[in-house]
């Protein structure tokens, strides 16, 4: 984490268990991506309890603005839970405390973010409000801008998935090599790190699926798949593959259904009024619409010229 290593290097990241989203309601959940952690302070002697760290990878295409009011209110939630967490506990209201937020934006989109993650930047604050604006400090890893020898350099799962993350939506660059790499360097955790290197190999599944194109996607998971230990995980990968396999072969199926009813609007129409202008074969060939081509086939199928039918 070398975006605060003041912070990390008090962290035991040993024992960072990966946190619930239940407490983010369904309409929030919809629109954004999020990795909760809990990890506890190496050092307890403050008393202080675990740290929560709350990481939103932003996939948007367009840059949010109003991300500091987002993560408040995510960060609020998250302290809710807590809260009634306590108190399925049974926690005395004297001893209840909550734990604090570390969040850090993970930003993965193409664009430069050049808009402040705050809430004071998307207001109109006169200068005597301006200290009942609520503040908190958040953490930005631009993931483009970052230089990919500060990943190499963490020694961690972490900066070898980032690696391959920062490379794997080049289409026109071939990934083998770094995804190859960080397959290796996974395969060096031990027995008890199991379990990260099982969500490491379904992340990588889940980023070549999306985002590498088609005729390569066969090859590289399978290279996962070598490198998986667990045949649960393997089970999973498969599962994601076959999806995407099927919801392929229904967009096939949908672009056959159009290109039939294409062919037979021409024919009606060859039938009906003869000789068609190429213009109309062009403009029906441009036609995606199943619903449109149903309609200029009931048209066609009573019209004496073209001029009969409602080509716009």
């Amino acid at each position: 984490m070398f975006l605060a290593e003041h912070i990390a290097e008090q962290l035991d990241f040993s024992q960072a268990k990966i946190g619930t989203r239940s407490y983010i309601n369904e309409a929030l959940r919809d629109l954004m991506s999020d990795i909760v952690f809990t990890v506890p302070f190496r050092d307890n002697k403050s008393n202080t309890d675990d740290l929560t760290i709350y990481i939103l990878i932003e996939h948007q295409s367009t840059v949010d603005r109003m991300m500091g009011f987002r993560f408040l209110s995510y960060m609020c939630q998250i302290w809710q839970a807590q809260l009634e967490a306590l108190d399925d506990a049974k926690v005395p209201a004297t001893q209840r405390k909550l734990r604090p937020i570390l969040p850090i934006v993970f930003y993965t989109g193409t664009r430069k973010w050049n808009v402040p993650v705050s809430l004071d930047g998307v207001m109109d604050v006169p200068e005597l409000m301006a200290p009942f604006v609520p503040k908190f400090e958040t953490l930005f890893l631009g993931l483009k801008e970052t230089d990919p020898d500060k990943f190499g350099q963490l020694d961690h799962p972490f900066g070898w998935l980032m690696t391959v993350l920062q490379k794997v939506k080049d289409t026109d660059t071939s990934i083998d090599e770094t995804l190859t790499e960080a397959l290796t360097r996974l395969d060096t955790l031990s027995p008890e790190e199991a379990a990260l290197h099982a969500h490491a190999m379904i992340y990588l599944s889940h980023l070549v699926l999306s985002n590498r194109p088609k005729q390569e996607k066969e090859q590289l998971i399978q290279r996962i798949m070598k490198h998986s230990k667990n045949t649960e995980v393997e089970n999973q990968i498969m599962t994601g593959a076959e999806a995407l396999v099927q919801e392929g072969k229904a967009e096939g199926l949908q672009l056959g259904v159009i290109q039939a009813k294409r062919e037979d609007l021409l024919k009606l129409l060859q039938i009906r009024i003869g000789d068609i202008p190429d213009t109309i074969t062009k403009k029906v060939s441009r036609i995606r619409s199943l619903a449109r081509l149903n309609s200029l086939l009931e048209q066609a199928a009573t019209a004496d010229t073209l001029d009969d039918i409602k080509w716009d």
